[in-house]
């Protein structure tokens, strides 16, 4: 199985999600969004599969701050936008398991994924 968890090097919730892998011995990859950037294709693969009111992360302090008008009116192609924009605003962590994805970090949730 390839493991790939895609996030912010310094976000408490990576950091949990990598401790919680590293402790039970499962290899993946990280993919840092804000090092390496992350493309379009990815973001709509993402959002395809979970939909982007899951992918978006509403509940951060980047997407609060933006302007009224960039919050509202919208759809998976506007909410692309302001993540390719900002990953900042991309839900962390983002499992991807041989093209299976989770967004978010549970432990109860992890166990059953692994």
């Amino acid at each position: 199985m390839t493991v790939t968890i895609y996030g912010i090097k310094t976000c408490d919730t990576m950091k949990k999600a990598r401790n919680w892998l590293d402790a039970r011995g499962i290899a993946y990859r990280f993919h840092d969004y804000k090092a390496e950037g992350i493309d379009a294709a990815s973001l709509k693969r993402w959002v395809d599969a979970l939909g982007w009111e899951t992918v978006l992360n509403r509940a951060g302090t980047t997407f609060r701050a933006l302007p009224d008008a960039d919050k509202q009116d919208l759809d998976a192609e506007k909410a692309i936008a302001l993540m390719l924009a900002q990953p900042s605003m991309i839900k962390r962590p983002l499992l991807d398991r041989d093209g299976q994805f989770t967004a978010g970090f549970k432990p109860d949730v992890y166990e059953t994924l692994f």
